[in-house]
């Protein structure tokens, strides 16, 4: 079997343009929600990334149409041919536990396999599962996966433990057809959760939204189809930002609005970057080596946590200490071993460091980092695990001192709109070759 990878050799600064397209997180899950429609829904502005691909034949799978042209995809559902998404689909990535809400509705049966996605820490399904409970269904976790069934779904409340983005994605997907109201508490907030609540307000629910992080939803009949424009991806926005940052260049970054930004920018701005922003595109310098920083990852609106990877990198070419608190992921520091084997000057540990003690206080999990710049990296053999380490190990690769290659690539092209070209077009020498 062929292993694509990439080599990378340092190419000094890099420079130019970067368009980004909507979002690898809001995508897959317009296309979910294109399901419910009585005819076709089409999501324009669509990244060209693995993530589309894998939705699209899970939902073809159980009997949708998907049509897809550059930029454009579009969902004409169809009657159900089997409410079971193949196990072949199994831990590819998190969206087949979003299909249970629809298919019941559908069908009033279904199954998914075990979910999957990068291995950044437990991501458990039981917020979804007792959420489907509440709305009246009946279901079964399994070894091979979940199986679910309801007569009829009523409106319900639902308190989450946690904002969590795909739990608030499934009871949206879920309590849109319901009967009756449903309440929402402690739901996610992400642009990515308010995006799609609002594609599925043009396909007809009705959903309300409360700034006590509380969403109330009337469940409606029937849901017709609906066109959207998907906004930018703010976290490959933030990542090619960085990009020209650390390796003393910069990026104008075209396509994701300053709102989407705005906790990022100020980060780095402390930092000492400088900005230049207008309504069409934000670019980024360092007219003099960066200071260290302490940031701590929190859900929307805080750092997220895929803004960490990029700039983890980045610290490492910061002069001083700094310090990096993950809150959202217990596992998301997994990467960090391949950037010590690059030279990174990096210790992590069990404790909260750079803010307060969080949910994984005490629970033993690594997820605080201490990084000493500026270190002088050196070129590897790396293997991808995830999407956003993917990208980190690019930015460690392109300020390096000599060439790298980078395993795994697939990761990185699941999530990011072809990241080849856009290097390339930076001026990065990348070679893409399978052994």
């Amino acid at each position: 079997m062929t292993e694509k990878l990439w080599q990378i050799e340092p190419s000094g600064p890099l420079r130019g343009d970067v368009t980004v397209r909507g979002a690898k997180n809001a995508v897959s899950k317009h296309m979910v929600a294109g399901m419910l429609g009585s005819g076709p829904s089409t999501i324009r502005n669509a990244p060209d990334v693995g993530e589309v691909g894998i939705t699209a034949r899970m939902l073809e799978h159980v009997g949708m149409k998907v049509e897809r042209t550059d930029g454009e995809v579009t969902v004409v559902p169809a009657p159900v041919t089997d409410p079971s998404v193949d196990k072949a689909f199994t831990g590819l990535n998190r969206i087949p536990i979003l299909l249970l809400g629809p298919l019941l509705h559908l069908t009033g049966e279904a199954f998914v396999p075990m979910v999957g996605g990068d291995p950044i820490g437990r991501r458990p399904v039981d917020f979804h599962l007792d959420a489907l409970r509440r709305f009246g269904a009946e279901v079964e976790l399994a070894e091979d996966g979940i199986h679910a069934r309801a007569a009829r779904l009523r409106g319900t409340r639902v308190d989450l433990p946690y904002p969590s983005v795909g739990a608030t994605e499934t009871v949206l997907l879920t309590a849109v057809r319901a009967e009756g109201r449903t309440v929402i508490r402690n739901a996610a907030t992400e642009p990515e959760i308010v995006e799609l609540a609002l594609f599925l307000q043009r396909m007809g629910a009705r959903i309300s939204l409360y700034p006590d992080r509380r969403i109330v939803v009337e469940g409606v009949d029937a849901l017709g189809g609906a066109t959207t424009r998907l906004g930018g991806d703010r976290i490959e926005a933030f990542s090619y930002l960085v990009a020209g940052l650390v390796t003393g260049g910069e990026v104008r970054v075209h396509g994701c609005p300053q709102d989407r930004l705005v906790t990022p920018i100020t980060t780095l701005a402390r930092m000492g970057a400088r900005f230049e922003i207008t309504d069409e595109w934000i670019t980024a310098s360092a007219p003099r080596p960066l200071r260290a920083a302490a940031v701590q990852t929190d859900t929307h609106p805080g750092f997220a946590t895929d803004w960490q990877t990029p700039l983890m990198v980045l610290f490492t070419q910061a002069e001083g200490m700094s310090v990096l608190h993950e809150t959202v992921y217990e596992n998301r520091l997994a990467y960090v071993s391949a950037l010590q084997g690059m030279g990174a000057e990096i210790e992590v540990y069990d404790t909260c460091l750079g803010g307060p003690a969080c949910r994984y206080h005490d629970t033993g999990a690594v997820h605080s980092a201490v990084v000493r710049g500026v270190s002088a990296l050196r070129g590897g053999d790396v293997t991808m695990p995830d999407i956003r380490a993917g990208f980190s190990a690019v930015l460690a690769a392109a300020v390096a001192t000599g060439g790298s290659t980078l395993r795994g690539v697939h990761h990185i092209e699941r999530g990011y709109h072809r990241p080849v070209e856009q290097f390339r077009a930076l001026g990065l020498e990348l070679r893409s070759i399978e052994e």
